[in-house]
């Protein structure tokens, strides 16, 4: 079993955790927290009898990471360890795991899953776990799943059950939870403690080893005059008043400012709006006018090519599904104005003079002979891609030696990364192989990745804690932090407010220790007290809102063409995570598409083709067509790719649990009974 010894300031913040108490650890990225957690788990392991320690985390990747980097090394010898993920066969037998099992590393939905599933080879107890690990647990809050966890532990808890595990939570910052003063700070440092039934501890005696290990960087603003001129912008809002003249705007809405995340948000309530109404046109004039106001976006951040090349994708698509006329007046408006866009963009006066200011932030710390390491944060994954393609099309920046990837969250469909890429890259990045990744978020936050010298933020809103887990990358010795953004822009005013939450969070912090333990414990009882009362007034809700309509009286339309396709009780709810159609008639409804290709295989079931509208030329994209058990084909829908018309009217839902109606559960055997009768005589 390895070896090692944890700094000053990581004993003072895991003393109290050694003692056997609910503990949050706060250390900034880099501060070592999960070694930390290590040596806790370590010292339970050998104290406490029958111990099970389980560490939970909120992202696969972090599974195997956590696994394979921290606790096998120091924990592997003497102790039997397991990780389990969604893609694991492991978690169709949780429960026996569990039990064979002293230190089990896991996604919280694995462990959520386990409490609330009742068969015995998947089922766990609270009460079976000793020791609780929750990894980035400012997450423990709303209807998360580490909250729902938490929940079921602060009902034990008030109840008076005894029998139930240690907590040691871990987080780079808790934040302020949107609060700008700090008593509402306080309220929600207090509420993340009440999720964690935990207190907060951070160094106090050791805060100059803390700031040597993880030194702040340099925070530079790159600062980048306004274009002196937009014809590729121009023209396109020139072209969406084209479009608000044509839909004939109801008088009472208001949309606001072109090129905005707030128009994005109008124009989405807005199709939901067309859609209910039975207004086609309003509902695609709103589609097309989102994707016209991505492309402001883009031509704001990016290249004018890339903002073009993202309206041309759209119409591609768009040019063969028209089927009215609401369509060919849209679809003949991009292609009457194609050849000017595309010479506005190509015309490299007008060219966007952040790729400009981005392009010697970069070169003023990549050079032929200079070690460098980066990440180049960005909002979405289309720009990382369009980042990525200027970064390797650019000979200066290739000439000073920049080896780029991009790193993107793991998902299902072509614009994600598979968990094996997201690997192979930080590998990669960690051997020198690359010395800069172009990401998402998904770097910010937890993943082992080594010590950069510069952090680039470029076209980012976000909260105080996705700056400050950005920041903390930059942790080599001199590094630089550098935002890269317009005079003026919003950028530069959410960094600013940023820092003040950054310092604000602090103080909430101070004032939380500092509570007497008489005022904290009573407090953090009123706020544990309270959330189980709203919980169950929320959960009484729902089932109501859930039976206010029977699935029969509900008419199940394509959310592009509006034609009726199913009915509510065409639909089964499979294995707790998949809503199919089970009405035979329903396959003259749509056609089949290209395979689709997942990079896990599951026990039961294995994906077949897409499936979309097959009414005339809409083509509406609905899901995917699973093979159950080898025997049952069933569509798999998302409910977002249609409307329902319900008693009291039409509606569009974005997730299935928000539908006004009960969904039975799927029974293997009555599907078989009613579809293969013969089998049953």
């Amino acid at each position: 079993m390895g070896e090692f010894e944890l700094r000053s300031y990581q004993k003072e913040v895991v003393e109290r955790a050694l003692k056997g108490e609910n503990v949050i650890i706060w250390l900034p990225t880099g501060g070592g927290k999960t070694r930390a957690a290590v040596y806790v788990a370590r010292r339970h392991l050998e104290t406490t009898a029958n111990a099970k320690v389980m560490v939970l985390v909120n992202k696969v990747h972090l599974v195997d990471q956590h696994y394979t980097k921290e606790f096998k090394p120091y924990l592997g010898s003497g102790y039997k360890l397991m990780k389990v993920s969604g893609d694991s066969q492991e978690k169709d037998f949780f429960g026996i795991v569990v039990q064979d099992n002293d230190v089990i590393i896991c996604t919280a939905q694995i462990l959520y899953n386990a409490l609330i599933n009742k068969e015995e080879a998947k089922h766990v107890e609270l009460s079976d776990i000793t020791l609780l690990i929750i990894d980035e647990c400012h997450h423990t809050h709303k209807e998360s799943v580490y909250n729902k966890i938490m929940r079921c532990y602060v009902e034990k808890k008030l109840k008076g059950q005894r029998r139930i595990p240690q907590i040691l939570g871990l987080t780079a910052s808790p934040g302020t939870g949107g609060a700008k003063v700090l008593e509402e700070a306080v309220n929600h440092v207090l509420e993340i403690c009440a999720n964690l039934d935990s207190v907060i501890v951070s160094t106090k005696n050791y805060t100059p080893e803390l700031e040597e290990k993880v030194p702040r960087p340099q925070k530079t603003f790159d600062i980048v005059e306004k274009r002196t001129a937009d014809p590729f912008g121009d023209h396109i809002k020139w072209m969406m008043q084209q479009i608000h003249g044509f839909m004939n705007l109801p008088p009472d809405v208001r949309l606001r400012e072109c090129g905005t995340q707030e128009y994005e948000a109008d124009v989405v309530i807005l199709e939901q709006r067309g859609v209910s109404q039975d207004n086609r046109l309003l509902a695609q004039c709103a589609l097309h006018l989102r994707q016209y106001n991505d492309a402001l976006l883009i031509n704001d951040t990016l290249r004018m090519m890339d903002a073009y090349r993202s309206l041309e994708e759209f119409y591609d698509t768009k040019a063969i599904t028209a089927i009215d006329g609401t369509d060919y007046f849209l679809v003949g408006l991009f292609q009457e104005n194609q050849v000017e866009l595309k010479n506005f963009a190509a015309d490299p006066r007008y060219e966007n003079p952040k790729m400009a200011k981005l392009e010697s932030t970069l070169l003023g710390q990549f050079g032929p002979d200079v070690q460098s390491r980066g990440i180049l944060f960005s909002r979405t994954r289309r720009s990382t891609r369009c980042l990525l393609d200027w970064v390797q099309k650019n000979r200066t920046l290739q000439k000073a030696g920049i080896k780029a990837a991009i790193l993107t969250g793991a998902g299902n469909g072509i614009t994600y990364m598979t968990q094996n890429e997201q690997a192979d890259t930080i590998r990669n990045f960690r051997n020198g192989i690359l010395n800069l990744l172009i990401s998402t978020s998904v770097a910010e936050e937890g993943l082992d990745i080594p010590e950069c010298n510069l952090v680039v933020r470029y076209g980012l809103l976000t909260n105080e804690i996705a700056q400050q887990q950005a920041s903390g990358r930059a942790r080599a010795r001199d590094s630089q932090y550098s935002v890269v953004a317009q005079k003026g822009g919003r950028e530069i005013r959410r960094e600013y407010i940023n820092e003040y939450l950054e310092e604000l969070t602090g103080k909430a912090i101070a004032r939380v220790q500092s509570m007497s333990e008489h005022e904290f414990r009573r407090k953090i009882n009123e706020i544990q007290t309270q959330a189980i009362i709203m919980n169950k007034v929320l959960q009484d809700r729902k089932t109501e809102k859930k039976n206010r309509h029977a699935a029969s009286s509900i008419r199940i339309l394509c959310r592009n063409c509006f034609a009726e396709v199913a009915s509510g009780s065409d639909f089964k709810l499979l294995e707790n995570a998949h809503y199919v159609n089970v009405n035979p008639d329903f396959k003259n409804r749509y056609k089949l598409g290209g395979k689709v290709v997942l990079e896990r295989r599951f026990e039961d079931w294995e994906p077949g083709c897409t499936v979309s509208c097959n009414n005339g030329n809409c083509n509406k994209d609905w899901g995917f067509e699973m093979k159950y058990r080898k025997v049952a084909i069933l569509p798999n829908l998302a409910i977002k790719n249609f409307a329902l018309e319900t008693p009291d009217g039409r509606i569009t839902v974005k997730k299935w649990k928000d539908v006004p109606f009960m969904v039975e559960e799927f029974t293997f055997e009555q599907y078989c009974s009613d579809f293969f009768p013969d089998l049953f005589d």
